[in-house]
């Protein structure tokens, strides 16, 4: 009955309920997987920075029927037909994207940042280009010119790097851009606990006629919520991922401020007009409608009041995780963090990054492995781990229960018998003891169904 009344009559609902049902009674296993999945993250407690969940309405928006719809181009301008309805969804996405951020230009085709950060260093540089940005083992990105990624084989890529403390020296920045002479500099990381000073990076880019990139991935909610300064008006060009920190779909933005209309490389094209090209055709055909769909209710969320109050909320959290840690003894790198983020040191405490990260996941609890400045040992092992405070505020805990989650962490680190950089035993019942505080506590900040 149920089914002959979807395909009468098919909406949004009638769908998913099918589609669930069918799945559970053709597809068992998937289905366990799946809802094992689901478990699993309601009784983790997942400190992982470079995630945050999407709320129901956001994961609804990104499974419907859009997903049926192929569509190459831009609303008004497909190079395929039946996208009526994609259109408005698009534009909704770029309209809302516009009024988070405060763009006059906004792109939400990217499948990922990455492809928006490539996308975009394609559009500016020529093949052997020159680019400036963090470097890798000091909290940068792969696609920031990384010699592992396509960006460090194609473009010459300068480095400029942290202080012994972790800062920025941005008189070495300076430097470094004066010896370089980028065609581009980027300002953003993956692993830096302080504000950027975008401004200051821009005057460095302004000095030697360089395009400035922003990458605000890890820091795009603090940014909405207007908690951490916003690039949009100083970096020519701003690129973020919209599930890092926005609770959306896997996905990507570009974002222009007052340059949209600033000529490119050829001193023609307006920067806005090489983004569209840049994108599709440029490395992307078909955009993913699920994915927009999602991306313009993600966008909704953080244009609400309930947003605001879950990244102050985000900031306070971490600054209890970061003094708890201290008090137990961790070296915190900078001594503190002005965003969601913190780096520590577990070298200091005799363990390696991928045994503090591997004994914390036995115990349920999700933390990941980093290395950090100066750090000898490859990525697989790390010195350091990096924690963050998105998925703990949006559960709702405040500082008291961070505190709580740092004390959990510190009974675990505190409890590894080391045998190498990579093996490790856990003390007697440790594991069963912390796992079971873990699943307490996190019954007791279930998610919030909705943030707005």
């Amino acid at each position: 009955m149920l089914e002959a009344e979807q395909m009468t009559s098919p909406t949004t609902r009638s769908i998913a309920e099918m589609g669930w049902s069918v799945l559970a009674r053709n597809d068992p296993g998937l289905g366990a997987l799946l809802d094992a999945e689901a478990k699993y993250q309601t009784a983790s407690l997942s400190m992982v920075a470079s995630a945050s969940v999407a709320p129901p309405s956001v994961l609804c928006a990104n499974g419907t029927v859009m997903s049926n719809v192929t569509a190459e181009g831009y609303p008004g301008a497909r190079y395929h037909p039946g996208a009526v309805h994609f259109d408005g969804i698009e534009r909704l996405a770029v309209e809302r994207a516009k009024h988070v951020f405060g763009a006059r230009y906004a792109n939400v085709q990217p499948h990922s940042c990455s492809s928006a950060n490539l996308a975009v260093m394609a559009a500016l540089l020529p093949r052997g280009g020159k680019v400036l940005a963090l470097d890798l083992d000091s909290g940068g990105h792969l696609t920031h010119g990384a010699s592992a990624s396509v960006s460090g084989k194609y473009y010459d890529v300068a480095r400029y790097g942290v202080e012994p403390d972790g800062s920025l020296d941005y008189d070495k920045i300076l430097g470094r851009a004066l010896e370089h002479r980028p065609n581009v500099v980027i300002a953003g990381a993956s692993a830096f606990p302080r504000w950027l000073d975008f401004a200051r990076f821009r005057a460095i880019a302004d000095r030697v006629g360089a395009y400035l990139i922003a990458d605000i991935s890890h820091i795009a909610g603090l940014v909405a919520a207007g908690l951490h300064p916003s690039p949009i008006d100083y970096a020519h060009i701003t690129t973020t991922s919209t599930y890092k920190q926005l609770a959306g779909p896997r996905g990507g933005l570009i974002l222009l401020g007052e340059d949209y209309r600033r000529a490119g490389p050829d001193g023609r094209t307006e920067l806005w007009k090489l983004m569209q090209r840049a994108v599709f055709p440029g490395f992307q055909g078909t955009p993913d409608p699920s994915s927009i769909a999602a991306k313009a209710r993600a966008l909704a969320i953080a244009s609400s009041g309930g947003f605001h109050t879950t990244m102050k909320r985000v900031v306070d959290d971490a600054k209890a995780l970061s003094d708890e840690l201290m008090t137990l003894g961790y070296d915190v790198l900078t001594g503190g963090t002005d965003n969601h983020m913190v780096l520590v040191d577990v070298r200091t405490a005799g363990l390696t990054g991928v045994v503090a990260e591997r004994a914390l996941e036995e115990c349920g609890i999700l933390v990941n492995r980093n290395k950090i400045p100066g750090d000898p040992l490859p990525p697989t092992v790390g010195g350091g781990l990096r924690f963050g405070t998105n998925i703990l505020a949006q559960r709702g805990m405040g500082p008291l229960a961070v505190r709580e989650c740092a004390r959990l962490v510190h009974e675990v680190l505190s409890g590894i018998k080391v045998q190498g950089s990579t093996d490790y035993e856990l003390a007697g019942t440790l594991r069963e003891s912390v796992h079971g505080r873990v699943s307490s506590l996190c019954a007791r900040f279930p998610f919030q169904s909705e943030i707005d």
